[in-house]
């Protein structure tokens, strides 16, 4: 029981995470910075995904690699059914696929890490999981090739400069991706700080 009330808030963190990260990635960031439009470059999402791994590695660090990806399990199975009502099924199927995925993927990154440098296995696990999220999410969510799922969005089918920049033309959904993926990786870096945080408080003195 006890094991059971201290994983409810790893829990209950990791379903709003996610389920705010499923709302949010349908809305390209709107922002104009000179002939740079960010809604061909970003969405709301890449802000607050990152913190889910920030979550599970916690919970990893705290009760161990079995515990986290119970915590990764129940937090997917929360967050898929509420996206499914505050997106759509199609995002619903590709962020449980690439959450899923990706958080088992960094749990055990994290697990092989865990005697490095304390900021070494968050680091890693945190990138590698962040690039196979990416992939798996965006072109689950927004590619032709997998309209199959459910309806495309057509918007993030249009063509449009490369992150905005480039003349190579390519789908919005693929900018995004990229986009997405950077923020991504700037926000699990400002991620180790709180980790770092909260780590002595979490740490548990052995791990089986």
């Amino acid at each position: 029981m006890r094991m059971t009330l201290s994983l409810l808030p790893f829990m209950a963190v990791m379903a709003a995470v996610v389920v705010a990260s499923n709302f949010l990635v349908q809305y390209p960031v709107d922002f104009a910075l000179g002939s740079l439009n960010l809604a061909d470059l970003l969405t709301w999402g890449a802000f607050t995904y990152p913190v889910a791994f920030l979550v599970t590695d916690l919970a990893n660090r705290r009760f161990g690699a079995a515990t986290a990806r119970l915590v990764v399990l129940c937090g997917f199975l929360v967050a898929v059914a509420l996206s499914v009502w505050l997106a759509t099924p199609r995002i619903a199927v590709a962020s449980g696929s690439a959450f899923l995925t990706a958080q088992l993927l960094d749990v055990s990154i994290f697990n092989r890490l865990r005697n490095r440098v304390w900021w070494l296995p968050p680091l890693i696990s945190t990138i590698i999981g962040s690039c196979l999220d990416t992939l798996i999410f965006f072109s689950l969510a927004f590619s032709q090739a997998a309209n199959i799922i459910g309806p495309g969005d057509a918007f993030a089918s249009e063509t449009a400069p490369l992150l905005g920049l480039f003349a190579m033309e390519a789908p919005r959904w693929i900018s995004w991706a990229l986009g997405d993926l950077m923020v991504k990786m700037m926000v699990g870096l400002a991620m180790l700080a709180p980790y770092g945080i909260l780590m002595p408080v979490l740490q548990r003195r052995a791990v089986i």
